[in-house]
């Protein structure tokens, strides 16, 4: 699919440690000083999903491949990032090649951690992140606002209508709030795509917790909380440290023993890893046959014949249909086979919608 996560953060919260802990295919160095990463890490990792253990389960076939997502670990933000501190302007040109923010945010106190914040604000810290992004987009704005006010003079309709979105941008964003937060439509959106806005990226944040607040999290974390509710995005509650720990075990009877010692049925990585991958607007259907068992993603609101071009772009030219079964159908019924004779693997033409979880088949002719 292409579409990446960027983890972001002020210095020394945490980010590299998380993406190492997620990371499938790439270490990030974590080290307690300031610009720590410069170059952002990619790294792929593969999301958590029980089904596809299921099906491999029922199927029996010779390998099982899940579906991945990308994870960038982008360096510390600091105050003043939208004039260039702190090499902000490239640390900013990152963040805006991603299609969705991971914002670590520090919640535990530790006076062996590098902080020039002072002390332990979580609603700070975000303010401060925001705050450089909004800025940043406020001068895009405003850069392209004044081309369009030029433009606008000569009567096009279409100049015009982008005139009155980028004014709500920027009044909005002089207001301290976030584009995401504005409910511009499908067709204002399309006046400012080619802005590519930080703050117009969906967000969900993770609150690195110390060890004791990891199942119950603290006030630092409920803070953020609050402040983050009436933006509707999720809070992942963690310890980073932990989560590393539990992903560099290559053993799983040393993790389940790990995990069992801190009264853990999973590691919170794959919750954030699961949101990430929603927050991406992402979904999955299943190809399931004796050679393999395979998670394919695509995007919410594709029909079959889109679904089909991530196994090869000659499914979508020659796409005649796709036999289709519902996850619970194939789990109730054990088998591709048995769910045909119980009438429940379906025929389906262009303009079905791919639902997640689908099990599929596809025909084409080339």
């Amino acid at each position: 699919m292409g579409l990446q996560a960027g983890i972001v953060g002020l210095p020394n919260v945490g980010k590299s440690t998380l993406f190492n802990a997620v990371s499938s295919s790439a270490k990030a160095q974590a080290s307690n000083y300031r610009f720590c990463t410069i170059e952002p890490n990619v790294g792929l990792v593969n999301v958590p999903d029980e089904r596809i253990d299921k099906l491999a389960e029922l199927v029996k076939p010779n390998r099982t491949v899940p579906t991945q997502i990308e994870i960038v670990d982008i360096a510390g933000l600091v105050k003043g990032a939208s004039k260039g501190e702190g090499l902000g302007n490239k640390f900013l040109a990152n963040i805006r090649e991603v299609d969705a923010i991971v914002h670590v945010i520090r919640c535990f106190e530790d006076e062996n951690i590098l902080r020039d914040e002072g002390p332990i604000n979580p609603v700070g810290d975000k303010d401060i992140i925001d705050t450089e992004l909004q800025l940043k987009d406020l001068d895009s704005v405003e850069k392209k606002l004044q081309r369009a006010e030029k433009m606008a003079k000569t009567g096009d309709a279409k100049t015009k209508a982008e005139l009155e979105v980028l004014k709500r941008c920027h009044a909005h964003l002089e207001q301290g709030k976030n584009i995401r937060e504005l409910g511009l439509s499908k067709e204002d959106r399309s006046a400012i795509a080619d802005l590519f806005l930080l703050t117009e990226k969906p967000v969900l944040y993770v609150a690195n917790v110390d060890e004791p607040s990891m199942h119950t999290g603290n006030k630092f974390s409920e803070a953020l909380k609050a402040a983050v509710a009436k933006e509707g995005a999720e809070v992942i509650v963690m310890n980073n440290s932990i989560e590393q720990q539990i992903a560099e075990m290559d053993e799983p009877d040393d993790r389940a023993l790990f995990m069992d010692e801190y009264k853990m049925k999973e590691p919170a990585l794959n919750k954030l890893i699961r949101a990430t991958y929603k927050l991406l607007k992402l979904q999955t259907y299943f190809t399931a046959g004796v050679q393999e068992v395979r998670a394919w993603t695509i995007l919410e609101g594709w029909k079959a014949p889109q679904a089909a071009s991530v196994i090869h772009t000659d499914f979508e030219k020659g796409f005649i249909k796709a036999e289709v079964i519902a996850y619970e159908d194939f789990i109730h019924y054990g088998s591709e086979a048995a769910c045909r004779d119980a009438g429940k693997l379906r025929i389906e033409g262009k303009e079905y919608l791919v639902k997640d979880g689908d099990v599929m088949h596809f025909r084409f002719n080339v």
